[in-house]
């Protein structure tokens, strides 16, 4: 475990270790893939960040709202690590949330995916609270006065060379507000919930001493990213252990993707991996071998798990044959369903967390006596 003070530090760290090692591998609309490394990850981030602060957004509050991609990560870093406090967005939230958020949250600067930029240049023109400017993740250069952050990175990579380092320079206090969430309460006005580098990063630290990954392995995002769960154990998690991330394309394409890619780690809601049940259940009972598959899982329910994996490999196989860890959150999992995937050898492990958390409680990492 890398004992690390902030994201920055973080970032630094992974960045000398794992530089060459992919950090992102992105579908293309050809079939062909996009490979980001741990370094590139790195330089575009300081480049953004310096891009960012030369807008004059320095200590400035800025939203993001997407789908999941890595562009999305790269803003939020490029926010944390130096330029002012991220706001995660809902991305499923109707107009006039979107609108109150913006103005409780005083962000001056929102990323976002093209389909927002209509709603987004609305609330702009409508004067709502102190959004002045629009940062789109499609757009190749600045447009109808939006900008590009595609072409923020490539200004900020100019200034770098330039000498401006106020982005390189900057020192975090990693006590104070860095992420400011939006989370339900008991009351229908959701509440807002900060956080700091120190608490996301003691979280980091302490799964990283609970959960056994490392640089070779492949993570599938899949939870909406402004989600805390998907952000801290998806998303920074992957980044602070060297691994690759890789995005899913959407529920149905869940087992097709983690063959795809080969996907060894994913964290998601019990509904998920109820479905992924459902579907393996389904694809041996057409295979006709339910029955010889419940002989074997009482054959082999006191075996290691990597026993189990060997003797079930064809249901692995069936998810790319390289599942190491499957973590649930955010919702109570049936304890049946934690029993059968670990009957088969997958090691399907039940996490506890609040917003307010950052969010890891506590892990059970034990197989089920």
């Amino acid at each position: 475990m890398d004992k690390i003070t902030d994201l920055k530090d973080m970032l630094k760290k992974s960045g000398e270790k794992y530089g060459n090692k992919i950090a992102y591998q992105i579908k293309k609309e050809d079939g062909t893939y996009k490979i980001i490394t741990h370094q590139q990850v790195s330089e575009m981030i300081d480049a953004l960040g310096t891009a960012l602060i030369n807008m004059g957004l320095k200590g400035k509050r800025i939203a993001i709202i997407s789908e999941n991609r890595y562009e999305w990560e790269i803003a939020y870093l490029a926010i944390v690590c130096g330029t002012g406090i991220v706001v995660p967005l809902d991305k499923s939230l109707p107009e006039n949330e979107l609108k109150s958020l913006i103005k409780r949250s005083e962000v001056e600067a929102i990323f976002y995916s093209k389909k927002y930029e209509n709603t987004l240049e609305k609330i702009r023109n409508e004067g709502i609270g102190k959004l002045k400017h629009l940062i789109s993740m499609d757009l190749e250069e600045h447009t109808k006065g939006n900008y590009s952050e595609k072409e923020l990175i490539k200004t900020g990579k100019k200034l770098i060379k330039q000498g401006n380092k106020e982005f390189l320079d900057s020192k975090i206090d990693n006590e104070k507000m860095s992420i400011m969430l939006f989370t339900s309460g008991t009351t229908s006005a959701s509440k807002i919930v900060a956080l700091s580098h120190k608490n996301i990063c003691s979280n980091l630290m302490d799964i990283s001493a609970i959960l056994d990954v490392d640089e070779k392995d492949v993570f599938l995002s899949f939870l909406p990213l402004h989600h805390v769960f998907e952000c801290t154990v998806g998303f920074l998690f992957s980044l602070y252990k060297g691994s690759k991330t890789v995005f899913c394309d959407g529920i149905r394409h869940i087992p097709e993707n983690m063959k795809e890619y080969k996907v060894s780690v994913m964290a998601s809601v019990p509904a998920i991996y109820e479905r992924l049940f459902k579907i393996i259940r389904k694809q041996i009972e057409k295979q006709g071998k339910l029955e010889e598959i419940l002989q074997k899982e009482e054959k082999y329910k006191d075996a290691s798990m990597e026993e189990k994996k060997k003797a079930f490999q064809e249901i692995h196989d069936l998810l790319g044959g390289n599942v190491k860890l499957m973590i649930s959150g955010a919702a109570s999992l049936e304890k049946g369903i934690e029993e059968k995937f670990r009957l088969i050898g997958l090691n399907l492990v039940q996490g506890y967390g609040l917003t307010e958390t950052s969010p890891v409680v506590a892990i059970r990492n034990k197989q089920i006596s």
